[in-house]
């Protein structure tokens, strides 16, 4: 089971590439690009993320999560306490939290050599 989370915006790119996951066997999630009024914008899966790893977490025995946000430390400590999951974390070194580093089984950097 893998999971990918996006915006939907409409944009042809996007499309393109969330039909390549599709492709590959990914069940891309999509949320609504949302604009507002005072001009900034609002779309993040943080929410849905954790309710769909907390629900599959008896299911599965390893979680791969490609963020650097740091809020997802709480998840990954959760599910490695009370389902002895396994959880590697990907992201790109600048931009991921120590405590989700710290927290995760392995942490892989994403790195240029890695991009398309």
């Amino acid at each position: 089971m893998a999971n990918a989370y996006a915006i939907s915006r409409g944009n042809d790119q996007q499309v393109k590439f969330q039909d390549a996951l599709k492709h590959i066997g990914f069940n891309v999630k999509l949320k609504p690009y949302i604009q507002r009024r005072d001009g900034s914008a609002k779309g993040d899966w943080d929410v849905g993320i954790t309710l769909d790893a907390v629900e599959a977490a008896p299911r599965v025995d390893h979680i791969v999560l490609l963020s650097g946000d740091g809020d997802f430390d709480l998840l990954v400590e959760r599910v490695k306490n009370n389902y002895g999951l396994t959880v590697d974390v990907y992201g790109v070194r600048a931009l991921t939290a120590n405590s989700l580093i710290d927290i995760a089984d392995c942490y892989y950097p994403i790195t240029q050599d890695m991009l398309l």
